[in-house]
């Protein structure tokens, strides 16, 4: 059995020869730049009693994210760390990101300790379509028999964006041809962060515009004389308003 150990390691196996436990052998010497990284190569036998002792498996280290927490108002450019532990014997990490937040850049990085750090940065504008989005990074490692083992980051971030009203549309009940003088109910719905405070109903008369009513329902007569209506949602981030929408109004027989 042969492995890369790291000087821990080596210790604990060193103490079990000791005691006729184990058999390892390690080189003599070995000729090492200065401040680079050093993987100390050892060969060891174990014997069978044992084999159910040892442990094989390898964990990555998880990465880290910077910040912790992201909750910020749309239009806000935003910008997050991903970083990882960079191990010998193994090239740097490679990070990737939940998809659809940007462009990432990576740089290999040294600690304090002197130790490797492989970190990511990436940078978005804060928009609707991340808000609520769960966003995480994984750190993939490449193992000497060719394989890879990957980690992702935890806790992971949820992001809480607020952003004014969108997706604002009017609805008409009935939707088809209705009478003139019939009862038409008008239903504003919308989209926001926080939810929309206020509704506000007005009818398009040429460039000018009429206020008719408030809140998401608007109870009116069918009238063929009726300009088209639209509605406009309204929080503490700004408003949204639909398209204009002309009533269907089947005008009464006259004898």
């Amino acid at each position: 059995m042969s492995a890369a150990l790291t000087l821990l390691l080596i210790g604990s196996l060193l103490q079990g020869a000791l005691c006729g436990e184990f058999k390892a052998s390690m080189p003599q010497t070995i000729k090492v730049l200065r401040g680079s990284c050093v993987t100390i190569p050892c060969s060891f036998d174990v014997e069978d009693q044992y084999e159910s002792h040892l442990d094989n498996t390898y964990v990555p280290p998880r990465p880290t994210l910077t910040p912790s927490a992201l909750k910020v108002k749309e239009g806000t450019s935003v910008s997050l760390t991903c970083s990882a532990p960079a191990p010998c014997l193994s090239p740097p990490p490679a990070l990737t990101w939940t998809k659809g937040l940007g462009e990432s850049v990576e740089t290999l990085q040294e600690d304090q300790d002197k130790t490797k750090v492989q970190t990511s940065a990436v940078t978005f504008t804060a928009s609707q379509r991340h808000h609520g989005k769960t966003i995480s990074c994984t750190a993939t490692y490449n193992k000497q028999d060719g394989s890879t083992e990957s980690a992702v980051s935890w806790p992971s971030l949820t992001a809480h964006i607020s952003y004014s009203p969108k997706d604002t549309t009017m609805s008409v009940r009935p939707s088809g041809p209705v009478p003139e003088g019939s009862n038409v109910t008008l239903t504003c719905s919308s989209t926001a962060n926080p939810a929309v405070k206020n509704y506000t109903w007005y009818r398009a008369d040429g460039d000018q515009e009429t206020l008719m009513g408030t809140g998401a329902v608007l109870n009116i007569k069918a009238s063929k004389d009726d300009s088209p209506f639209y509605c406009k949602a309204e929080n503490i981030i700004g408003d949204g308003r639909s398209t204009n929408k002309q009533i269907d109004v089947q005008c009464k027989d006259h004898i």
